[in-house]
């Protein structure tokens, strides 16, 4: 079987390392990477796959940044005359990126079977970009790797066959129990926004007395209102605890158009820093004392290592996160409510979901290995 295993953006790199390195040299399955190039940071891509220790992509389509339409519309047009020139027997797609949706429908018309790893997940929220990814994806696909029960009900409400579904369990947590000792031994170094100043991390922070936060959702950031609560939430937490921020760039530059970045620059104990690499983040993540978030992945990391997980959203696609781990739903305006609740020792811990084991990418190498393509 010659597989072609797709990612665009980081995190889907996250998702697809465990499998390339189950598959290297496999007996049966030759495996492909393709970069779509959706993040184009060439010095966070670089990091990102050397930390993961996965090796150069075969093709790089390099499509950059463009608006949903334009930048779909490029990712199939070059990667159609990549499946004509190869010829595939297997696309796998992952996630919910603009990457997930194009290559499928390229592949699907060109009679290629796909397979969906991350199928099934649902926001109910059609406003979200991803969710319209997710949705059309999972009409066309052919197999179905879920991560969770709510996922498969999800599938089959929508009339996908159940024998096309599998539960496997969660690749993001294969990645995360694979670099957990790496990243205990990584010395993180911080770079402030703008400053050119660097911060150690070990000399700053000490376990369980500082939190991170991560925000980069439209609905959170190209929001001047929303984003200005948000941002005095923030001033407010952080005058009882220290907040590191790696700063998405759509971040940053919406913090400077709306005349934010002045007030975050004056709060002495938000660290405004680059973004950071899987293992920096992880080094953080794992001894922090909470994560405010808007991400979707990191809501299954933070289950997975039992850490409070406040998610400012008003849905999310990952409910086992909230009904089985230690996630919580809030409003941007709840920031210093709840914060303080877990201040006062108030703290859901929640327990692992069933599968999230670390050993996902060896379950859906023993499906592949069975997958007959000319039913």
């Amino acid at each position: 079987m010659k597989l072609f295993l797709i990612a665009g953006a980081r995190p889907n790199f996250m998702k697809i390392a465990p499998l390339i390195h189950i598959l290297d040299n496999h007996s049966t399955i030759q495996t492909t990477i393709v970069h779509t190039g959706q993040h184009y940071d060439e010095k966070m891509s670089a990091l990102f796959l050397d930390q993961l220790r996965i090796p150069d992509p075969e093709i790089n389509l390099g499509v950059g940044s463009a608006s949903h339409a334009v930048q779909t519309a490029r990712i199939m047009e070059r990667f159609e005359k990549v499946c004509i020139d190869y010829i595939p027997d297997m696309v796998m797609v992952v996630g919910d990126v603009n990457s997930t949706i194009a290559c499928s429908l390229v592949a699907k018309k060109l009679n290629i079977p796909v397979c969906h790893y991350e199928a099934g997940l649902r926001s109910g929220d059609k406003a979200m970009p991803e969710e319209i990814n997710r949705l059309v994806t999972d009409a066309i696909s052919d197999i179905y790797f879920t991560t969770c029960k709510n996922a498969d009900n999800n599938l089959l409400r929508e009339g996908i066959p159940a024998e096309k579904i599998f539960m496997v369990g969660n690749l993001m947590i294969d990645s995360l129990v694979n670099n957990l000792v790496r990243a205990e031994n990584k010395n993180v170094i911080l770079h402030k926004i703008n400053s050119g100043s660097t911060i150690n991390f070990i000399d700053h922070f000490k376990p369980g007395k500082y939190a991170i936060m991560t925000f980069h959702r439209p609905s959170n950031v190209d929001d001047v209102e929303t984003f200005t609560i948000l941002v005095e939430q923030w001033l407010k937490v952080s005058e009882n605890i220290p907040l590191i921020f790696p700063v998405h760039p759509r971040t940053l530059q919406n913090a400077k158009s709306f005349k934010l970045l002045k007030k975050l620059n004056s709060a002495p104990h938000i660290y405004l820093v680059e973004p950071i690499g899987y293992l920096d983040f992880l080094a953080l993540m794992k001894d922090s004392l909470f994560v405010l978030t808007d991400s979707g992945g990191i809501q299954e990391e933070t289950t997975y290592l039992k850490i409070p997980c406040l998610t400012v959203r008003k849905n999310t696609e990952r409910p086992v996160t909230i009904y089985e781990g230690s996630n919580q739903l809030i409003k941007a305006n709840k920031i210093t409510e709840k914060v303080h609740d877990i201040l006062k020792g108030n703290i859901k811990i929640g327990h692992i979901p069933k599968f999230w084991d670390g050993k996902t990418a060896s379950r859906i190498v023993k499906i592949l290995e069975n997958t007959n393509l000319h039913n």
